[in-house]
């Protein structure tokens, strides 16, 4: 701790960011401060005055690293930065904040598509949210769909062909269908600012534009038109019933409140449009123990508006978070005016802040109850399991596999893996099987563990010999059951490999699909164990997700081979140029929609080659 001593006495009285790291140099903190002399070395004073985490958090700093600014507000927008980025342990976090996805409107396009996108790009399009899930954006689309006849396709309008045909969505009324070359680049844009409107909650704007426009058809006596926009009013009128109007200011605002309990808390945000609530979202915030609500609250604003597309006038919390003024210039620089960060004691405002809050109460409550469920049908289904079975621990890690194959061709196996009852996906393997001949699935098993095995055991010793840990190797940690899908034939034949190989003491089971039974080494008849039962039912889900691992990797099989043999007919085309079609197009009917130009710049491709494949499937050469 010498060298911590010496760089805390020269810390500079300046505002910046310092970044906490541990033993082994990983970020586990970043904060800011207007003084970075005065702020870091509070963390390294009498630990009295700090939380539980905090304390957690000094235990393990190793070292510390400061970036100066040249204010608190160019602190603060670093800070927000560096966390993003990192997503450091000891902060306070958003969950899963990256995956917060956005209504994308794509206006750099001639024909503009309104889709769903988990990334913002600088490509000239329009975005709309962070929303918390895909359950909104969804029921977004569908009302948007049923509103403005847009398309959501990726077909390319540059290359549709004189004649071709436009989807479903053009004759059930849902898109205008630019392919067909019936609706104007003008016509179509008036319909993309009237989503525009719409996403941006400016009801009123969209109605008057939509009776205007009404009145123009209706003069030009084109009734058909003058009827649809006349329903769209209505649509737009219905959707605004539905919004309670919950502001006499008429103005933009977002109302947060925070419910808290232990670890876990809940935020309520309403969005309120024009005076009228306009919709909600709640995020779940790993908020730590002990830790202020003021806090959460500024972390959860300093995350969620570093990536909003849109900051409203006023901003309605809770409760003040400490940092309101800091807050508040950075929001007002984002936006371009003045932001209002308030914290209402009585009134309108208050009564929103308390409506917030009850709805963040009642998601605690149910995030809580949901957790209790879960860890019942996760550790507490193992614990059940180790009852039933009589295991000498609980398995913490169970590693299951399967075998798949069609009349013993492309056969493959499946290694899944659960770690505490969930599914570890990051620890999957699938195999192919070799040198069997026909359907065999006991010799296919006697492989797979076989081969699972050795390799871990390999790689164990190795791991050991480095002097690093055994466990961080692919194969090399070893699981606390095994369980094999099938019956006692398929059990003694992973048994046998286990014995062997001297790993015979990891316990391993077989479960039977047709009756449920379950085979154990020690016991010549099955072991029934209640339909009810959480240990069962578990064994039944890793059972499962086994099965489905092979058979979808046994189809991606299938499906390649299907590809080549067809590709082997083709004129010109030798294995290296089908390996280089496969890894580019993956499909038939992909290769089958290129064109000449795409097929002759494939790596090993020329011109002669691609006019082979276009006369195969009888495609015009589009030069």
């Amino acid at each position: 701790m010498v060298h911590l001593e010496e760089k805390l006495k020269n810390l500079p009285d300046n505002p910046g960011v310092y970044i906490m790291k541990d033993d082994t140099n990983a970020i586990i903190y970043i904060g800011k401060a207007i003084s970075l002399k005065n702020r870091v070395r509070q963390y390294f004073q009498s630990s009295k005055n700090h939380g539980p985490k905090v304390r957690a958090m000094v235990s393990k700093i190793n070292d510390f690293e400061y970036i100066l600014t040249d204010s608190e507000l160019e602190a603060l927008i670093l800070e927000c930065n560096l966390i993003k980025e990192h997503r450091p342990r000891y902060n306070i976090l958003l969950k899963d904040d990256k995956q917060y996805p956005y209504i994308k409107v794509t206006v750099g396009e001639d024909y503009p598509r309104v889709v769903l996108s988990r990334t913002i790009d600088r490509d000239n399009s329009i975005y709309y949210g962070p929303y918390t899930g895909t359950r909104v954006i969804r029921d977004t689309l569908d009302v948007i769909k049923k509103l403005f006849p847009v398309r959501t396709c990726k077909k390319n309008l540059n290359s549709i062909k004189s004649g071709e045909r436009p989807c479903l969505y053009y004759y059930i009324n849902q898109c205008q269908g630019p392919c067909t070359g019936n609706v104007s680049k003008e016509e179509y844009r008036k319909v993309i600012e009237d989503v525009c409107r719409f996403l941006d909650g400016k009801y009123e704007d969209l109605l008057k534009n939509l009776k205007v426009r009404m009145k123009e058809e209706a003069d030009k006596l084109n009734f058909e038109r003058a009827a649809n926009l006349r329903d769209k009013i209505n649509s737009v009128e219905k959707v605004m019933e539905k919004q309670k109007v919950v502001s006499v200011d008429m103005e933009d605002q977002d109302v947060i409140a925070l419910a808290t309990e232990e670890s876990e808390s809940i935020i309520q945000l309403f969005y309120i449009r024009n005076g009228k609530l306009t919709g909600s979202e709640q995020f779940v915030i790993d908020s730590g123990d002990g830790e202020e609500m003021g806090e959460v609250l500024g972390s959860f604003m300093k995350q969620f508006y570093l990536t909003a597309l849109y900051i409203p006038k006023e901003i309605i919390l809770q409760q003040t978070t400490g940092e309101d003024p800091i807050i508040g210039r950075w929001l007002s620089s984002k936006k371009g005016s003045k932001v209002y960060l308030r914290v209402p004691q009585r009134g309108n405002k208050k009564d929103l802040v308390e409506m917030a809050f009850k709805n963040a109460s009642e998601a605690l409550d149910s995030l809580k109850q949901k957790k209790v469920l879960e860890e019942a049908r996760t550790i507490g289904a193992s614990v059940e399991l180790a009852r039933e079975l009589d295991l000498p621990i609980v398995p913490a890690r169970i590693e299951a596999f399967d075998i798949s194959n069609t009349q013993g061709s492309n056969s493959v196996a499946s290694m899944v893996v659960f770690e505490k009852g969930k599914p570890s996906r990051q620890d999957y393997r699938k195999f192919r099987i070799k040198g069997t001949m026909g359907p065999d699935d006991y010799t296919s098993m006697e492989q797979v563990i076989r081969r699972r095995f050795v390799r871990g055991l390999e790689e164990k010793r190795r791991l050991e010999f480095e002097g690093k840990d055994p466990d961080k190797g692919k194969f090399s940690r070893l699981p606390d059951l095994i369980l094999i899908d099938g019956g006692k034939g398929q059990l003694n034949v992973a048994v046998s490999v286990l014995r062997e190989l001297k790993v015979d003491y990891i316990p391993v089971i077989s479960l039977a699909e047709k009756n449920e039974e379950i085979y154990t080494p020690e016991q010549e008849k099955a072991v029934i164990i209640p339909k009810n039962n959480l240990g069962l039912q578990l064994l039944q889900r890793i059972r499962d997700e086994a099965h489905r691992f092979a058979l979808a990797y046994h189809r991606s099989l299938r499906g390649k081979d299907n590809i080549r043999s067809i590709l082997e007919d083709i004129p010109n085309i030798g294995p290296n140029r089908r390996r280089a079609l496969l890894k580019y197009f993956g499909s038939i009917e992909a290769i089958r929609d290129s064109n000449l130009d795409e097929l002759s710049g494939i790596n090993g491709m020329n011109r002669k080659a691609a006019k082979s494949i276009i006369e195969y499937f009888g495609l015009e050469e589009q030069d």
